[in-house]
This record gives structure tokens, C-alpha cells and sequence, in this order.
């Protein structure tokens, strides 16, 4: 029955959130809200504090704090709108890309850890079955999250 099978995937879900993959590295280099503030200015490029609310979901006051924070550490910078807005853009820093290029790698490490032994058809089956998941959570909230490809 299917809905044995989303209860399933309801509770198999709940524990992929609440594992961490930072307890599986030695050093936390980068906290979740940096981690995905950082993500999506690299996915996306440059943007203004409220359309970085809007896209991540979070209230303005929230993101503020997340991203001064980030500015504090060296991890974005900010700049003037090249379309000549009053608003300025916050954009990856190059400290900021190379601490992301390195938390993704450990990250990706980490994944292959747990991974290690599945033979590479399950591997791709479930990269894709977890890809179609989170695009039809982002159809459903109408919040879109850029891909490469």
C-alpha cells in the first residue's frame, strides 16, 4: 500500500534531518545557516539582503543577522547594484568561496563514507530519487532552488 510507503519515507526523512554530516568530520569549518547562505549566493549570485529573505524563506531581521555575520567572518561581501539600485548586493567573498569549496568537499567525503560499498546503480538511483523529492517540495512551496544543470 503507498501509504505505508510514505510513512516510510516520512520517518526515514525525519532521520536524514536530524544526522548531521559535520559529526562525521573532524572540524566544523562552516555552521548550517552559513553553509546554505553561502550555497545559494554561489548557486545563484549576487543578491540583496531582501531578495536572499525572500528566496531562503527567512524573515529580513534573521537574514540581517546571518548575513552580517557572514560579513564579520569574511565570507561574502558587499557591493553596489550594477543596475544602479539603492540597495547593495551581497556577494561571495573569496575567503568565502574557498571555505564553501572546502566544507562541500568534506561534505561530499562524508556522503561517500556512508555510501561506500553500494554498488554505483543504487548510488545514481538514489541521487535521483532524492533530487525529484526536494524539486517537488520546491514546486509545492512555489521556492525553486537554482541547479547547474
Amino acid at each position: 500500500m503507498m501509504r505505508r510507503a510514505v510513512e516510510e519515507i516520512e520517518y526515514e526523512q525525519m532521520l536524514l534531518t536530524r544526522y548531521s554530516l559535520a559529526r562525521l568530520r573532524t572540524v566544523q569549518e562552516l555552521d548550517r545557516s552559513a553553509y546554505i547562505l553561502l550555497s545559494r549566493l554561489q548557486a545563484q549570485g549576487p543578491m540583496t539582503v531582501g531578495e536572499l529573505s525572500a528566496a531562503l524563506q527567512l524573515d529580513l531581521s534573521t537574514l540581517q543577522r546571518q548575513a552580517a555575520a557572514a560579513l564579520r567572518l569574511g565570507l561574502v561581501e558587499r557591493a553596489a547594484d550594477p543596475a544602479g539600485g539603492l540597495a547593495r548586493r551581497i556577494s561571495l567573498s573569496p575567503e568565502g568561496k574557498e571555505r564553501l569549496a572546502a566544507v562541500r568537499a568534506k561534505n561530499v567525503d562524508s556522503v561517500g563514507r556512508v555510501m561506500d560499498g553500494w554498488p554505483a546503480e543504487d548510488v545514481e538511483s538514489f541521487a535521483g530519487l532524492l533530487r525529484r523529492f526536494n524539486e517537488s517540495i520546491e514546486m509545492l512551496r512555489e521556492e525553486p532552488w537554482p541547479r547547474d544543470s
